[in-house]
């Protein structure tokens, strides 16, 4: 069965892993990697990636990507948006500091943040306007 409009945008606002999915060009499938992301219900999804990155390299030249996101427990769901890009902007900090508490345990935060500055290099977050969604739980049925 199909979500609700609320159902879809709450379950997306959990901290799942996502699937980003972006076209790679011709003769080519659409990459498709995990990603963290952010998102609050009625707003724009954001992710995270490097600054030179292929997915940001792609990402811009397509000006639209996918997200999705499943479980599996207590029943099998999952939600899928697409959607133009609105904006992308350096990261920050506190975007950094957010999706690692939205993943991580309290006590992997620090360890992973000097991780992320020292190896990790310049990042790039880049909104997503939710256009089109697919969602279903196949707990229903």
């Amino acid at each position: 069965m199909p979500l609700t409009v609320d159902e879809r945008q709450q379950f997306l606002a959990e901290p799942h892993i996502a699937a980003l999915s972006v076209a790679a060009g011709p003769h080519r499938g659409p990459l498709t990697v995990p990603v963290w992301y952010q998102y609050i219900p009625g707003g724009e999804a954001w992710v995270l990636t490097g600054a030179d990155s292929r997915k940001a390299k792609l990402i811009q030249a397509a000006g639209r990507f996918t997200l999705m996101v499943e479980r599996l427990d207590p029943t099998v769901r999952y939600v899928s948006v697409e959607g133009p890009v609105v904006r992308t902007e350096p990261a920050t900090d506190a975007m950094m500091t957010e999706l690692a508490t939205r993943y991580l345990t309290p006590e992997k935060v620090d360890s992973y943040l000097e991780f992320a500055r020292t190896e990790l290099g310049d990042h790039v977050a880049i909104y997503l306007r939710p256009e089109r969604w697919l969602s279903a739980d196949l707990g229903n049925i």
